[in-house]
């Protein structure tokens, strides 16, 4: 199903059999040719937070961003009891790469974007052409309730405010301040256009539930490293210098060393490296196309 967004941005709304729902997301580029990029967001953002950032790949590339369950316009079902790991969201790229047939293709994401990824092209190296990650979250396992008692981000995640009387409250809000701060005014825009849905009392409210986002930074049974090493296609990471989530590892190092992964720390970053840097998400994402 499509629903035009804008001329230069196509709306998605792709039926995920099996899921419980559909993957929501916008494309960009010729619809002539083959999707060459599926970019995948990070935890409590969406896909046109990306807009502005992927927008000039479209002049000669065909780039799919999606909303993850629980974001976005995306329906499918978001529940966070007895939730411990992120292969749903695995399990979801899965579903989209087979339903839209999708082949020699590249994957990349940002954060929890960027580690749904590894964990997909882990069981689906034939589709995947390469991967290019910005600033992954790559942690060991660790148990959800660890997790909950010693993380400030669960915390921030569950007071975080849900429900503004607009849009234009929430970028008032938001502007300059927090995770924000080093977003331009269109980064932001994009973000509250489909990070909010409207009520039926006239206010919005947060896509992303706090208790959703909550508990994506408390889910963290699943295999990144494992899924890393079974890879059979190349990886760039991008890394934050700066509070980064690819954090060091001994497994992640061996990778590197043997020329299995290249990364990158990248000077002057924050997590929110791709909002930072669009020229080097842009370069490498052209990089990979060209080789």
């Amino acid at each position: 199903m499509d629903l035009a967004v804008s001329d230069a941005a196509r709306a998605r709304l792709i039926d995920l059999p099996g899921r419980g729902g559909a993957m929501a997301g916008f494309e960009i580029g010729p619809s002539d040719r083959p999707i060459d990029i599926v970019f995948v967001h990070a935890n409590g953002f969406n896909a046109a937070t990306y807009r502005s950032i992927l927008a000039p790949l479209g002049d000669s590339l065909r780039v799919l961003a999606v909303d993850q369950r629980g974001h976005g316009r995306s329906t499918l079902p978001a529940e966070s009891e007895g939730r411990g790991s992120w292969y749903d969201l695995r399990d979801d790229l899965l579903a989209l790469l087979a339903t839209l047939d999708l082949r020699d293709m590249i994957l990349s994401g940002h954060s929890m974007g960027g580690a749904a990824g590894v964990l997909a092209q882990a069981l689906a190296p034939e589709r995947v052409k390469s991967l290019v990650l910005f600033d992954p979250v790559v942690i060991p396992p660790t148990s959800g309730a660890d997790v909950a008692t010693t993380s400030p981000l669960v915390a921030g995640a569950l007071r975080r405010r849900a429900v503004f009387p607009g849009r234009e409250a929430v970028i008032a809000a938001y502007s300059g301040r927090g995770a924000f701060a080093t977003w331009t005014p269109r980064m932001l825009a994009d973000y509250v256009a489909e990070g909010f849905v409207d009520r039926p009392d006239g206010q919005v409210e947060l896509a992303c539930a706090p208790a959703w986002e909550a508990s994506n930074f408390t889910s963290h049974q699943h295999d990144t490293l494992g899924a890393f090493e079974a890879a059979r296609v190349p990886i760039r990471i991008l890394r934050a210098e700066h509070a980064s989530t690819c954090r060091d590892h001994p497994r992640l190092a061996a990778l590197e060393a043997a020329g299995r992964i290249a990364m990158e720390t990248i000077a002057g970053t924050s997590h929110f490296l791709p909002m930072e840097r669009p020229d080097l998400v842009q370069a490498a994402l052209r990089a990979a196309a060209e080789s």
